[in-house]
């Protein structure tokens, strides 16, 4: 079971979102069927495994909040751009949601997640896209900014490879309090 800890977007966020979307050869967009923002990437696991960490994730206790979406940019490898994504405002209330899952995650048996959290949800993953016309994007799309949305729950979901896209399932909802 491939898992992944995330927040949820509502479908007006979502359609929002996917109007932005287009016009870029060599990006692969995103359904926004799969648009979430990652909390902590989890990866195989077996289902004992699975369990302790929904256990673990259950007996986490944090307050909701709102955050809102911002700006656009790009995740590069080796100096090569790699995914578009939209940001997440700062917002100390989702930092400390993510610390207390990343806590949760550990306790459950997991390592230490090395990368730093940088909050976003990806609209493309990019394979040689032409850089004028990512620049372009970015450039057009930097002001972006979304109404707040309330957060009320947290997601264990489960993502199954696809050839187009993968598949994500919420496997349980954590309400927030």
């Amino acid at each position: 079971m491939r898992l992944f800890v995330g927040l949820d977007l509502p479908w007006d966020l979502r359609t929002q979102l996917a109007g932005l979307c287009g016009g870029i050869h060599g990006a692969r967009w995103l359904p926004p069927e799969n648009y979430h923002i990652t909390l902590r990437f989890i990866g195989e696991v077996n289902a004992p495994q699975a369990e302790e960490i929904d256990l673990a994730l259950a007996t986490l206790r944090a307050r909701g909040f709102s955050l809102s979406l911002t700006g656009v940019g790009t995740f590069e490898k080796a100096g090569r751009p790699v995914a578009l994504w939209v940001g997440v405002e700062r917002n100390p209330q989702l930092d400390l949601l993510q610390s207390k899952i990343e806590t949760a995650c550990q306790r459950a048996g997991l390592d230490r997640e090395r990368r730093r959290f940088a909050p976003h949800v990806t609209l493309a993953r990019l394979d040689n896209a032409a850089e004028a016309k990512l620049v372009g994007f970015v450039q057009a799309h930097n002001l972006f900014r979304s109404a707040p949305v309330p957060v009320e729950h947290f997601t264990l979901f489960s993502s199954q490879l696809g050839k187009e896209a993968s598949v994500y399932t919420a496997e349980v909802e954590y309400a927030l309090g």
